[in-house]
């Protein structure tokens, strides 16, 4: 049996990586999906393979860090397929890295607003939604970073996330009683478009040194992210709230 029959989700940064394999595994375990992203050929690329499938989704881009898209994403979850179980907010942001003395005010302030500020305009408008169904799923894609380590240069990235993981806390306070719960996953590297392994530029020797980081000595694939996903979205994990759910193969352990 399907874990996700019935249910109704949203999936923030869809068009590529753990965003896109969470999309394509929430369908294929009976969810009703709506995809978002900024790209939207990629988006319906992603909805077509779905329905090849035998899903069901639907694409909406915009920009997270737009209020109008949140609430434009739960409009389209309601209108679409009748309400809201699930919300992924994944959608983010590396940013500008460097020194704290050289950080544009710019560059902090879009990696806030990228991954913290839409986290908390993605949950003011899927909250209300989920209290209508009686339950509800909230999951953040947060970071090792900012919470089990430090890492030069990246301060803005690591307030962010680490923000995110007080934002999970509250909201898992404020609607536990009501059926909600909220908690974020803390992928370790993974195998993205996104990943610096895949920069330009990148050398077999950078792909070694991050394996290195792990204690299992390898990245993560999008897929293994995806099924941790699966697991807090599903009734697997229904006494789970307001975790910091570390998926990092180990690199927030390992010394070696």
């Amino acid at each position: 049996m399907n874990t996700l029959n019935g249910k109704v989700a949203i999936v923030t940064g869809a068009s590529s990586g753990i965003g896109r394999a969470t999309a394509r595994l929430f369908a294929q375990e009976g969810a009703r999906v709506v995809v978002a992203a900024r790209r939207q050929a990629e988006l319906d690329a992603l909805v077509k393979e779905i329905e090849a499938s035998g899903g069901q989704a639907v694409a909406v881009a915009g920009d997270v860090k737009d209020e109008a898209h949140a609430k434009a994403l739960v409009d389209a979850a309601i209108a679409r397929f009748g309400g809201l179980d699930i919300a992924f907010n994944n959608a983010g942001i590396v940013g500008e890295m460097g020194p704290v003395s050289e950080l544009s005010l710019a560059a902090w302030r879009d990696a806030i607003d990228t991954n913290l500020t839409s986290a908390f305009l993605g949950a003011k408008h899927q909250v209300p939604a989920m209290l209508a169904r009686g339950r509800g799923s909230l999951i953040f894609t947060s970071s090792f970073v900012g919470y089990t380590v430090g890492m030069p240069g990246m301060v803005a990235y690591a307030a962010s996330k680490a923000g995110q993981i007080g934002l999970v806390k509250g909201l898992a306070a404020e609607f536990g009683a009501k059926g909600i719960r909220a908690n974020a996953i803390l992928p370790g590297g993974t195998d993205t478009p996104a990943s610096i392994t895949n920069a330009p530029g990148a050398t077999p020797d950078v792909l070694a040194f991050v394996e290195g980081l792990h204690a299992l000595k390898r990245m993560a694939t999008p897929e293994e992210i995806a099924q941790s996903v699966l697991h807090l979205a599903s009734d697997a994990s229904s006494f789970v709230t307001g975790t910091a759910f570390l998926v990092d193969g180990g690199v927030s352990i390992c010394r070696t």
